[in-house]
């Protein structure tokens, strides 16, 4: 006998109405999205989407973990202890040199924020011959060859940075790097007169962060990445409207973030078109071209960075970030 037998029509409506529920309240698909670091205004638009409730509204139930200078995000990724990461297309591409069953799906910051902030007497990239400049270990394998190479510097001229102001604000012949969002204030509170160039405007043809995902996912989970892509690029326009939903959960999960580093975060972001320049500005937000990672892969393959038989095409899909005909 069925178990309902018995009950009248409006009590079995009642009970279908509730096992929909509960079948649709646990239908939300479950993705973890590694970062690289700690939760700041760079990953503004996954926290905004968080915090409004639009990853829910696209039937997703995100967790968002935090990076860091002891997190490798690709080793996560390739043991299944993270779904999606935040990324670079540099990497990306060595992934696929090594083997590495992964793609990138969207690059929400069209342009990368790394340049070169350096003292007054600097007028261009150009009047670099001479000086020392701060390079870290990911730089000497990504924008430091460009630098090198675009600018006829000797490869001597790099020395170590150590993420620490000091060096730079102690020697006038030292520039180092920075990322536009953040050590830039920083060097500005100390050295009013202090300059950043931004690489991108340059010619640096690097995307920013970038999402990136296995292989497998792509194949099992078409549909589930679509929504999220869709729900994180939706996340990034409100967060560029009003931040601070975003912002409230971003200084929850990290201690040491202030209102006026985010505020500056969020400034720049907007009038360097970070997210919304490029080709964002006629194709949407995320979107990503075959001439961008062509532009990209021909530099590190001059540059010695990549193999030129890598298959560099299998390192992305556009499959997630259709071109628009529209502006965003």
């Amino acid at each position: 006998m069925n178990k309902y037998h018995g009950l009248g029509k409006s009590r079995l409506a009642v009970v279908a109405a509730s096992l929909l529920f509960l079948t649709s309240a646990q239908a939300n698909d479950k993705l973890v999205l590694q970062t690289t670091w700690y939760a700041q205004a760079e990953q503004g638009g996954y926290y905004q989407a968080l915090a409004e409730g639009i990853y829910k509204n696209y039937g997703l139930d995100v967790t968002i973990k935090v990076g860091g200078p002891q997190i490798n995000n690709m080793t996560l990724l390739l043991a299944k202890r993270a779904d999606v990461i935040i990324n670079y297309d540099l990497q990306v591409l060595k992934g696929i040199e090594s083997g590495f069953p992964i793609k990138a799906i969207a690059a929400p910051f069209q342009v990368d924020p790394q340049g070169l902030i350096t003292h007054a007497d600097v007028k261009s990239l150009s009047d670099l011959k001479g000086k020392t400049i701060l390079v870290s270990t990911s730089g000497q394998a990504s924008w430091w060859p460009w630098l090198r190479g675009k600018y006829n510097l000797n490869i001597a001229q790099a020395r170590p940075y150590t993420f620490n102001m000091q060096p730079f604000l102690a020697d006038k012949n030292v520039a180092q790097q920075a990322y536009a969002t953040s050590e830039v204030l920083q060097a500005k509170k100390a050295e009013p007169s202090s300059k950043f160039f931004l690489f991108a405007k340059d010619g640096y043809p690097a995307y920013g962060g970038i999402l990136v995902t296995r292989n497998d996912l792509v194949q099992t989970k078409p549909e589930v990445l679509q929504r999220f892509v869709k729900a994180s690029m939706e996340g990034w326009k409100s967060y560029l409207k009003n931040p601070a939903p975003g912002n409230a959960l971003i200084k929850k999960e990290n201690r040491n973030m202030d209102d006026a580093l985010l505020a500056f975060g969020v400034a720049q972001m907007k009038s360097l078109g970070l997210i919304e320049g490029g080709d964002a500005k006629t194709m949407g937000i995320g979107v990503m071209t075959d001439v961008r990672w062509s532009k990209t892969r021909d530099f590190m393959v001059q540059s010695k960075l990549l193999k030129p038989q890598t298959q560099w095409k299998s390192a992305y899909t556009l499959q997630f970030v259709q071109p628009k005909s529209n502006k965003n």
